[in-house]
């Protein structure tokens, strides 16, 4: 079983992330962060907040909160209220699979799985195959806070340490 985890986070290092991707996801104006709680230690409260500090209309999906950070909560995708334009995903991994099924099936074409700077966050081979199944425009692996100008130092320097690997294609154009 260590042995599989290690070849996971293995796996999740070697996806690169298309910076076009991002520039599409982000030019929506309306996202759901899925694992989003209350609690100001959880990433995901910090990413619904920094999206809606930036200008973003933002709700949260968690089956056990009424409400994140000021904003509403949903108990699922398919309970959301209104159009949403992308859908941030921040389950643990096993878990993101049934997420992006439930995106697809609401019609949603834009899901990010989420990857911080350790372990593998919501990127699972089964997650990645049910978004290119469903021909979903996905960003495997990496933080939204990294792109969210202005960038701040720690993301910023994140966004450098994944470009010098290799693991970040510039936009064309």
């Amino acid at each position: 079983m260590e042995g599989s985890a290690n070849r996971a986070h293995d796996d999740c290092m070697s996806h690169v992330v298309d910076q076009s991707a991002i520039k599409r996801f982000l030019s929506g104006h309306r996202f759901a962060v899925v694992g989003a709680s209350d609690d100001p230690k959880n990433f995901g409260r910090t990413v619904v907040t920094e999206l809606t500090s930036h200008g973003f209309e933002v709700v949260a999906v968690n089956p056990n909160a009424t409400e994140v950070a000021g904003v509403p909560s949903y108990p699922d995708v398919a309970s959301v209220r209104g159009e949403l334009d992308g859908v941030v995903i921040m389950v643990p991994a096993p878990s993101a699979a049934g997420v992006v099924e439930a995106c697809a099936a609401r019609g949603l074409r834009r899901v990010w799985l989420f990857r911080g700077a350790g372990g593998v966050g919501s990127v699972s081979d089964d997650a990645i195959e049910v978004a290119r199944l469903h021909d979903l425009d996905v960003i495997v692996g990496a933080c939204p806070l990294m792109f969210l100008e202005p960038v701040g130092w720690f993301h910023r320097m994140h966004r450098a340490v994944r470009r010098r690997r290799g693991q970040l294609v510039a936009v064309v154009g």
